[in-house]
């Protein structure tokens, strides 16, 4: 099955990235800001080069996306495209904090079919591929069965999060938004919601990873989340167990309504 295949590639990819990512993590390596004022690092750049070298090759007839690589529209024309964050949470990374992750999925007609996420510090991985449930670290994962919105563990942009229409909850933010989506997998949060717009190499993997996990991901209108569009943007995000996303999407609804 090529999906298992390229999910193998996957996991042992991003684990030698993250290996990279380590001997940066707390040293002092170059940083600056990209246009739009968003900070990237050498450890992005080196990470992203590792990757890029290291998947391509196994697999040259794929696509290439990732967030610190000049796009190519090539890709467009692929059947099957790797979608890569080589350091999500990058703030995070910046501030000597270990919660950031590399990502790597692998999108088939608009969908991933295989996608891992790896927390270098924490040596924790998340994986799927279609059609073979979720793991991290290779035991199978579920959502929370939680179906009550109020005092739910809830990861997103606490400042919006924490006033109404939203019930009183229990609100984190990870810098990595893959990172969250992936605690939802496991039942460590029961839902992630962003209302403003993601990056296709923000949730490719984790998209995955939770549906296979049981989960369910969308934009929040509830449709699927495609990707390898001209403009790789996600128009938000609401992920969460079966039981708890129904009622989110019916808040962001008839609040949008109002």
């Amino acid at each position: 099955m090529r999906a298992r295949d390229d999910l193998a590639l996957l996991e042992a990819s991003v684990r030698e990235a993250g290996s990279i990512a380590r001997q940066f993590f707390g040293t002092d390596y170059k940083r600056w800001s990209k246009g739009g004022g968003s900070p990237v690092t050498e450890a992005d750049l080196a990470v992203d080069r590792f990757l890029c070298e290291k998947l391509t090759a196994a697999r040259p007839d794929y696509g290439w996306l990732s967030e610190e690589s000049t796009d190519n529209h090539a890709r467009l024309g692929k059947s099957n495209v790797f979608v890569v964050d080589p350091i999500d949470g990058t703030v995070a990374f910046l501030k000597g904090r270990p919660h950031f992750t590399v990502c790597a999925a692998v999108v088939a007609e608009g969908r991933p079919i295989a996608g891992a996420i790896y927390n270098p510090m924490s040596d924790e991985l998340y994986a799927a591929h279609e059609g073979g449930g979720a793991t991290r670290n290779g035991v199978p994962i579920h959502p929370s069965a939680r179906n009550l919105l109020e005092n739910a563990a809830m990861l997103g942009d606490r400042s919006v999060l924490s006033q109404p229409p939203w019930p009183p909850m229990h609100v984190q933010n990870p810098n990595s938004v893959a990172l969250r989506v992936a605690l939802v997998a496991d039942a460590s949060a029961d839902a992630a919601v962003s209302l403003s717009a993601k990056r296709d190499w923000d949730l490719a993997a984790a998209d995955i990873i939770l549906r296979e996990a049981g989960g369910l991901v969308s934009d929040l209108s509830g449709a699927p989340l495609v990707y390898n569009r001209p403009e790789a943007v996600q128009p938000g995000l609401v992920a969460a167990g079966p039981a708890l996303y129904a009622e989110i999407l019916a808040l962001i609804r008839n609040h949008a309504t109002k």
